[in-house]
């Protein structure tokens, strides 16, 4: 546990933020607060940057629950999709540096603001864009705003939550992108069946991206950079917190920000879990393509295979929370989840990708890889927040914009290797549906067309009027399927009469489809096989970061702070600290 840092003595107090004139101006723009707030109020604060936080990655992911739509919609192919999410991480990778400004500048703003600004561009732009690459440009748009809030949103939670019971708040902060996923999936699987136009699903989730931009624009504060520059390990710091924001020196705290946060144990922090969430975001961005093209599943079924995956995930990230926080340790939960959720992508492995798997197999294997996920992100932001602090608490959201920056590299890398790893997408994304659709319209012509020789079928095709080429054909399927030269004769005119453009689509794509059928499992596999590889990264990396192994060391490290804490109280009071604790 870290020990409370001795007061800067002598440094000019900060000066106090300016004021907005009107209660307007203070509303909307000056939000920081000059006392730690009581219980109900940090409480809502909390909830407030919870709340924006899931409506956040809801805008982020819906693309996720229409992607086949979408890329018939525009006549896109998968590996362009596909550019479109790695360039989204991209520049969220870089914005997420940007973010590392909120120790300077203040967090909630950039929250509030942004999400208006993300509502905005998902509930007109990307409705209305004309063609693919508007619509790229907008989904990147919204990267960049993502990449901001991912740094602010854990900053503010960080602000508002001592160490004793950060792993419940950042629990709830985890529960951003989890949920977020779950509304995603919940809209979808409910409303696509009879709102069948894509743009309805991010014009819902624009409007509630609103309201709750309006939540935040009115409600959302934060601490002044005095108050939230220290570290507090429980709530009963909140006294010696005040009383050193007084004299703390918040400037010098803040030079050289990325040289004192570019250190090991935070570099290899954030990639530990960068790695290790490689699998939730192939979940996100690729589960309803890989179970309409792999077990045929209409996109309500592929979006209701997810609400099991997201609930079961947020359930556990608020009990793993709460019991690490009454246990005062992080790392046991971060190599237990670890170690399920290489047990459980094996398992997923071996089983989802066999088409004859069934649909509540797959949601049970779904379930309970979400809770070792849950066991082990939880308690991770918890200890990654708390790895920071040990370096400088001033300088929180530097060391979380690292972890963003990371984390979104990761992510871009890994997207832009899977359509290599997992070829067969693009010909049964790009094809399949409209080679699907021909076959079961004309499964018996296609039948008849399969009897007959390619050679054959090929001359009858150049000419219909062949004579002799009719003549081998009808032969042909009469020997194939067993019927008389009468009804193989029918049986050649309803081929005829297939539509020519169809046809010749079938003949353009329809092996290519079939081939990508059959390989499309085996290399899913493969990839599967990847992210186990990465979750087996993870566990060493756990050593890095701050916290205890046993709950026994973690108490004696609360017991000692707080006899620092009574010491220093005294200190600032000019008693001893027994008159102190009284």
């Amino acid at each position: 546990m870290a020990q409370v840092a001795a007061p800067i003595h002598g440094a000019e107090p900060p000066p106090s933020p300016p004021r907005a004139h009107g209660r307007l101006g203070r509303a909307l723009w000056f939000r920081e607060l000059e006392h730690y707030p009581n219980t109900g109020p940090r409480l809502l604060y909390l909830a407030i940057v919870v709340v924006t936080t899931i409506i956040l990655y809801y805008q982020l992911y819906v693309a996720g629950s229409v992607a086949p739509q979408i890329l018939a919609h525009y006549g896109m192919s998968f590996r362009f999709y596909v550019d479109i999410t790695v360039v989204g991480n991209a520049i969220g990778a870089f914005t997420s540096i940007l973010a590392g400004l909120a120790d300077r500048w203040g967090r909630a703003n950039m929250v509030a603001y942004g999400l208006v600004i993300t509502g905005l561009l998902v509930l007109i732009g990307i409705p209305h864009a004309p063609n693919e690459w508007v619509f790229a440009i907008i989904i990147s748009a919204v990267g960049f705003v993502e990449g901001i809030i991912l740094v602010a949103t854990p900053a503010l939670v960080r602000d508002f939550s001592p160490q004793l019971g950060r792993a419940s708040a950042m629990g709830f902060w985890t529960l951003g992108p989890v949920v977020g996923s779950l509304v995603v999936a919940e809209v979808a699987s409910h409303t696509l069946a009879h709102l069948t136009a894509w743009q309805d699903q991010f014009i819902i989730c624009g409007i509630v991206g609103l309201v709750v931009a309006a939540v935040a624009l009115v409600g959302l504060r934060e601490l002044s950079p005095g108050l939230r520059d220290q570290l507090m390990v429980s709530i009963r710091d909140r006294v010696l917190i005040e009383a050193r924001a007084k004299g703390i020196d918040v400037r010098e705290s803040l030079r050289h920000p990325w040289r004192q946060m570019l250190k090991v144990d935070i570099v290899l922090s954030a990639l530990a879990i960068s790695l290790f969430l490689i699998i939730y975001y192939t979940a996100v961005g690729f589960n309803v393509i890989y179970f309409e093209t792999i077990f045929g599943f209409s996109a309500s079924q592929a979006n209701g295979l997810g609400n099991w995956l997201w609930a079961f995930d947020a359930g556990a990230l608020i009990v793993v929370g709460v019991v690490a926080d009454r246990l005062r340790v992080r790392k046991p939960f971060m190599v237990a989840g670890g170690i399920g959720a290489v047990v459980m992508t094996i398992i997923y492995l071996s089983r989802a990708t066999d088409p004859h798997t069934g649909y509540y197999t797959i949601a049970l294997i779904f379930s309970l890889m979400a809770v070792c996920l849950a066991v082990a992100y939880g308690p991770w932001m918890a200890s990654f927040t708390e790895t920071v602090e040990r370096r400088n608490p001033a300088l929180t959201a530097t060391g979380l914009a690292v972890w963003g920056w990371i984390l979104r590299i990761v992510v871009a890398g890994s997207i832009f290797v899977l359509p290599y790893m997992v070829s067969s997408v693009t010909p049964l994304v790009t094809y399949g549906p409209q080679v699907q659709a021909i076959s079961a319209r004309y499964a018996p012509q296609i039948a008849t067309a399969q009897a007959i020789d390619p050679t054959t079928l090929a001359a009858l095709t150049a000419n219909p009027n062949n004579l002799a080429a009719a003549g081998k054909a009808i032969g042909e399927i009469a020997a194939a399927q067993h019927v008389a030269a009468a009804e193989a004769t029918k049986r050649l005119i309803a081929l005829g009469q297939v539509p020519k453009a169809d046809f010749a689509y079938l003949q353009a794509h329809g092996a290519a489809v079939q081939q990508a059928a059959k390989a499309s499992p085996s290399q899913w596999q493969h990839w599967y096989w990847l992210c186990v590889g990465a979750e087996i990264v993870f566990l060493p990396l756990v050593l890095v970061m701050a916290g205890r192994w046993r709950p026994k060391r973690a108490k004696e490290d609360a017991e000692r702070h707080e006899q620092l804490v009574r010491a220093e109280l005294a200190k600032l009071a000019g008693t001893q600290p027994e008159a102190a604790a009284d």
